[in-house]
């Protein structure tokens, strides 16, 4: 199952890298919304191989997830892995420098199962995809709203 969404925003493309590898403002994010985030690897430069565990509740249930950077092209490309109970998923941002002052940003995240219980919340999420959709999408664009400071509507 995949998500994606794209947004131009009016930004060079070393200020819009920047934003996207902020690992320590995304941290932050993600306790601020009640997760419980540890970096395995702390005070070091995010790198390639850098670790994240964090624990998080959806749909009732306490759910852990591992994050691995797995790539970090400067200033094109992020993969990060992503490993939960028999859920496996990628994280990509891909930035493309439309312009000196302006940048596309795009960002997929692919899922697949490899147990019956991963395979039954990845159907679950199937039947409300379009919904889930829409929500990326916004999360997308609120970011790029963030680093470009213009008003957009979705």
């Amino acid at each position: 199952m995949k998500f994606s969404a794209r947004e131009d925003i009016e930004a060079p493309i070393e200020k819009v890298y920047a934003q996207v590898t902020d690992f320590a403002g995304f941290e932050r994010q993600m306790m601020r919304r009640g997760a419980d985030v540890r970096r395995m690897d702390p005070g070091q430069t995010v790198t390639i191989g850098s670790a994240w565990d964090v624990a998080f509740t959806f749909r009732s249930r306490e759910r852990r997830l591992r994050a691995v950077v797995a790539s970090l092209k400067s200033p094109t490309d992020v993969v990060i892995d992503l490993a939960s109970n028999g859920l496996d998923g990628k994280t990509t941002v891909e930035l493309v420098a439309l312009s000196p002052q302006r940048t596309r940003l795009s960002v997929s995240i692919d899922l697949s199962a490899k147990s019956l219980s991963a395979r039954l919340l990845l159907q679950s999420l199937k039947l409300a995809k379009s919904n889930l959709t829409k929500r990326f999408k916004k999360r997308v664009a609120d970011f790029a709203v963030g680093i470009d400071g213009e008003k957009r509507s979705v």
